[in-house]
C-alpha cells in the first residue's frame, strides 16, 4: 500500500493487517531483548502449573507486533512524523505460541496542527485472531504529514 497522508483519513475508517502466528523464536527473541525471563514465558513446567496451563508470551510484545502491523501495511511509511502516546492498553486474553493474530486498526478522531503542514490522528488498535478474539487493545494517537508539507507543494 502506499503511505497515506492526512488527509486521506477519516473517522471511522478501518485498516485491518494480515495476519501472522506466535512462534517460539518470537517469545525467546523478545525475552532476550527485553531481559524478561520470567518463568511464566520460559518454563514450560512452572507455566503448566499456572491458571494459564502454559506459557504466554509476554504482554509487551503484543503491542510491539501492533506496531509491527502498522510498517508491513506501509500506510505511514512516508507520512508519520512521531507517535505521541499509548492510553487505555489492555491484555485481555493471554497470547500463547501457535496463536495467528492480526490488527484491526480504526481512527477515532482527526486534528489539523497549527502550522498546516502535520495533523494528529487517534487510533485504536485491537490485536485479533481468526475468529475475531481481542487479546489486547488501546489507542495510539500519531503525528502525520499533511499533502502541503510535500516538497513542490505550497
Amino acid at each position: 500500500m502506499t503511505s497515506l497522508y492526512y488527509e486521506d483519513f477519516e473517522e471511522g475508517q478501518v485498516f485491518e493487517s494480515s495476519g501472522r502466528t506466535i512462534t517460539e523464536s518470537d517469545l525467546t527473541i523478545f525475552s532476550m531483548v527485553s531481559g524478561d525471563w520470567n518463568k511464566v514465558h520460559n518454563d514450560a513446567a512452572y507455566a503448566a502449573t499456572t491458571p494459564f496451563g502454559e506459557r504466554i508470551v509476554h504482554g509487551p510484545l503484543g503491542i510491539a507486533i501492533c506496531f509491527g502491523f502498522i510498517h508491513a501495511m506501509g500506510i505511514f511509511d512516508d507520512s508519520v512524523v512521531a507517535m505521541t502516546g499509548i492510553d487505555d492498553w489492555t491484555f485481555d486474553k493471554p497470547i500463547v505460541i501457535g496463536t495467528t493474530l492480526h490488527l484491526r486498526m480504526t481512527i477515532t478522531g482527526k486534528s489539523m496542527g497549527r502550522s498546516g503542514r502535520t495533523g494528529k490522528l487517534g487510533r485504536r488498535f485491537e490485536l485479533l485472531d481468526q475468529d475475531g478474539t481481542c487479546f489486547q487493545s488501546g489507542l495510539s494517537d500519531v503525528l502525520v504529514r499533511t499533502r502541503a508539507s510535500l516538497p513542490g507543494t505550497q
